[in-house]
């Protein structure tokens, strides 16, 4: 990953959907003025990114409010609509936002695009967990293999807030 720990993000165009319709934003705009935990995964409905990932940043998200975090964003190599179902799926709610990033523009500034194409997905984003505040990272946890979610899993992560 070429981001690291008290560096800036870099402004990146991701995707939302609002009222049934995609809206593209800057992530800029979503993490101004915002202490935010944002978490990173290869695809929407994969196996280890269901079963675990989203699901403990769900269970687990009154515990990162409690610390000062202001918002939970889940981003991933898949257009908002997907992001959006798979969001209901499993009861974000209000939650997480559920961040689509299609062109891996986020994923590619942060240098977090890893190659799943012999798993048949092309290029995706490895797996990783962030801690921002105001823009500037100030921790982050990035999986060896994106079919391991240990050290960005929300339990462990809480630890580090």
């Amino acid at each position: 990953m070429k981001i690291k720990e008290n560096e800036t993000l870099p402004n990146s165009e991701v995707f939302v959907l609002e009222n049934g319709e995609p809206v593209k934003k800057n992530i800029e705009n979503i993490l101004k003025n915002k202490k935010s935990v944002i978490f990173g995964l290869p695809g929407a409905y994969t196996s280890v990114c269901s079963a675990k990932h989203l699901p403990g940043y769900v269970n687990n998200s009154e515990k990162y409010k409690q610390k000062g975090v202001d918002q939970i964003i889940c981003i991933s190599v898949n257009d908002p609509f997907v992001m959006n179902a798979w969001g209901k799926e499993n009861n974000v709610g209000d939650k997480i936002i559920m961040v689509g990033d299609p062109f891996l523009n986020f994923t590619k500034a942060i240098g977090a695009e890893v190659d799943k194409s012999g798993r048949g997905l092309g290029i995706r984003s490895n797996r990783y967990t962030m801690l921002v505040d105001s823009l500037k990272v100030i921790k982050i946890q990035e999986e060896k293999d994106t079919g391991s979610c240990e050290i960005s899993a929300a339990e462990n992560f809480l630890e580090l807030v």
